[in-house]
């Protein structure tokens, strides 16, 4: 029985610092900048899951513009899953960008080797034969050189750019 909320709480889940470790705020001393621009990353996966999870055709023939004709099952399934892991992908980026700020220069570096491999994959080795790009394959390379400037704040130690101190 977990007294404080009055319920039975079984193998101890009701406790979230099963889930949630105390906070290593205190110990990130980069910009305060970088861990509210993971925050807003983290949104912006979130949101592009939401779109493939949950769009009819997972947003694969009204956003990509792909040709849904062949295999149209195949192609939602693939958009779902990679909704799915983007939307998890977010929800983790947000909370160590709120709540282990001590991850986000290691949040960042893996954040900027993901986009550098989908610019990579989407603009050379798997180029559309049509020359037609979905909008990731644009936000991609509009966020390489973001995401270096706000690791470069993160691991960079200045008077100017003080943690915020957590409560």
């Amino acid at each position: 029985m977990d007294k404080g909320i009055g319920i039975y709480c079984p193998f101890g889940l009701c406790r979230m610092s099963v889930f949630l470790p105390p906070s290593n705020n205190e110990q990130y001393h980069g910009s305060r900048y970088s861990a509210w621009f993971l925050a807003l990353y983290g949104i912006v996966w979130i949101v592009p899951g939401m779109i493939h999870s949950f769009l009819p055709d997972g947003g694969a023939g009204v956003i990509a513009g792909l040709d849904l004709s062949h295999n149209p099952t195949m192609i939602f399934g693939l958009f779902a899953w990679a909704g799915a892991t983007q939307i998890a992908h977010g929800i983790v980026t947000l909370v160590v960008a709120l709540r282990y700020r001590a991850l986000v220069p290691l949040f960042l570096i893996v954040s900027f080797i993901e986009r550098l491999l989908l610019s990579w994959s989407g603009w050379i080795k798997h180029a559309p034969i049509s020359g037609h790009h979905p909008p990731e394959h644009y936000s991609s390379l509009v966020f390489l050189p973001v995401i270096l400037l706000f690791l470069w704040l993160s691991v960079r130690r200045s008077g100017l750019h003080q943690p915020e101190i957590s409560a």
